[in-house]
């Protein structure tokens, strides 16, 4: 019988020994929360009278975490944590940048307001077919989305906000909503796997997965790697998910079929992580490629902005009016992807952050327009003025920042492409923003004359319905004026936001950081 060894095995080159600091905990926190909070709302998921209080607490600890992470990042920098304690590039790495903690603390208010929007919006029927864990479940696909550094990752937490964003589409089972969710899934799943094709191709060609090692990789690579064949699918794939043109159709033909409150987190929310990913993919893993595709970018950006802005003057459903504002929003991002320059990122960044908090308060705008008049149709809204004009104050307010009018934060980040855009000589890009933003201006304008300052029209396609009905309404009204708030003080005083913005692009444009934080100096690769 042999006996045991005396030697001790050395882990330090495969493992960190050494304890995590509690303050890091906080990386993981954020999709952690959602799946307890889910987990404890699948427990007790015939008590559908809890349901509501239990995810708004779930919400609102997210949003402190979330917060906290932020304040953690903004003063210390990048950080990471390695799943199992293995050296990466051999563990799951989650990365927390300003980039991505920025979009992850604006979903987390976005989805607060939703939270509180569907106690008025919520019938028992779907709170007791899930629609409080699905909630939790797609905001932890959207957090993880956000804080992951592996690419493969990326992929897996994209599949569970797609799981729970088919369930929230499709809750009520209405006719309606099975022919947009069915829009939905088809170009989705053929985005999904282009994605998954694509990382399998990077994998073969890099071995690795984590996304400060591919950085790292690509510089010694490039040149006989096929990079720019991993960079154009890439773009495809997230092109689909961000709803960019000419792969935009599914966006506005599925968007307006469910509940108010569901649509006002996909139009804030999940475009944005597909556009996340192409700042992360195409500026940090491959900005020599995003370079030598900067013209093909730019003329996508510009048509998904121009005619999604067009689609928005031409509905007469303001629902879809709403989907064809999210696709214009698109391509603001998209312009910023295509200069390339801090200054295009920076204000990517920003249009993408308060693009979330503005485009979940519009949607929400218009739920509760519809329920006062009973009807989504532009030609039969009108009066809404002298019914509640508190009300129509603040969606003259909402209207204007989504048009990107000063004093609002939506004028910010539209200046700051502009100018960008201008630096590089880019002319027509920067006209392209300004036309988008002048058929924004008239769509709005439009919705506004028509449903609030008209009188009403003599035919109506359903009854009116009371603005504030007890708590439930008020809740509903409290969650718009929040984000108006926001949205309201961040216009008149951006320069936090400005300065986080610029933070994080720079980061992005030079990864040094971001690579330190995971890789920090004398650890082994």
């Amino acid at each position: 019988m042999a006996a045991p060894s005396s030697i001790t095995p050395d882990y330090t080159a495969a493992m960190i020994m050494q304890p995590v600091a509690a303050s890091e905990w906080l990386i993981v926190l954020p999709f952690a929360v959602c799946i307890v909070f889910g987990a404890i709302l699948m427990m007790v998921r015939h008590s559908t009278w809890l349901h509501a209080r239990i995810a708004l607490t779930g919400l609102v600890l997210l949003v402190a975490v979330d917060a906290a992470l932020l304040w953690k990042v903004a003063t210390e920098g990048p950080f990471t944590m390695v799943m199992g304690r293995w050296l990466p590039p051999f563990g799951i790495a989650f990365t927390a940048d300003l980039t991505g903690v920025l979009l992850a603390f604006a979903a987390a208010l976005s989805a607060l307001a939703c939270g509180l929007h569907s106690l008025s919006d919520i019938d028992e029927n779907r709170k007791r077919y899930g629609f409080y864990p699905f909630l939790m479940l797609l905001m932890a696909g959207v957090s993880g989305a956000f804080l992951t550094g592996d690419i493969f990752n990326l992929y897996v937490w994209f599949e569970v906000l797609l799981i729970s964003s088919f369930g929230l589409l499709v809750l009520g089972s209405e006719r309606e909503q099975i022919d947009g969710a069915l829009k939905y899934a088809v170009l989705n799943l053929i985005g999904t796997t282009l994605f998954l094709i694509t990382v399998g191709y990077l994998y073969a060609i890099f071995g690795t997965l984590n996304m400060a090692d591919i950085v790292l990789k690509a510089g010694e690579m490039r040149g006989t790697a096929p990079m720019m064949t991993l960079a154009c699918l890439f773009t495809l794939a997230f092109a689909m998910k961000s709803a960019a043109f000419p792969v935009n159709f599914w966006l506005p033909a599925s968007y307006h079929t469910p509940k108010i409150v569901v649509a006002a987190l996909f139009g804030g929310l999940l475009t944005k992580v597909g556009v996340y990913s192409l700042l992360r993919v195409m500026v940090m893993l491959f900005p020599v490629e995003r370079q030598e595709l900067s013209l093909v970018i730019a003329i996508v950006a510009a048509l998904t902005m121009v005619l999604g802005a067009l689609g928005a003057l031409a509905q007469n459903d303001i629902r879809r009016m709403m989907g064809y504002i999210v696709v214009s929003g698109i391509g603001y991002m998209m312009a910023g992807i295509a200069i390339g320059t801090v200054g295009g990122i920076s204000g990517a960044v920003f249009y993408a952050a308060q693009s979330v908090l503005l485009m979940t308060a519009l949607y929400l705008v218009v739920g509760i327009v519809a329920r006062m008049a009973g009807t989504w149709s532009l030609s039969e809204l009108g009066g809404l003025y002298k019914l509640a004009p508190l009300f129509s104050g603040l969606a003259l307010a909402l209207f204007f920042a989504g048009a990107g009018l000063p004093p609002f934060v939506g004028f910010w980040p539209k200046a700051m492409l502009v100018k960008a855009a201008i630096d590089i000589d880019a002319w027509w890009l920067a006209g392209s923003i300004l036309v988008s933003g002048f058929l924004v201006t008239l769509a709005f304008g439009r919705l506004y004359l028509l449903a609030f300052w008209r009188p009403k029209p003599q035919k109506t396609g359903g009854a009116q319905v009371a603005v504030v009905q007890g708590a439930s309404s008020a809740s509903a009204i409290s969650a718009i004026v929040i984000l108006a708030l926001i949205i309201v003080v961040g216009g008149i005083l951006p320069e936090t936001i400005f300065r986080l913005s610029q933070q994080a692009a720079e980061g992005l444009v030079d990864p040094a950081a971001y690579i330190r934080s995971v890789f920090p100096e004398g650890s082994l690769r």
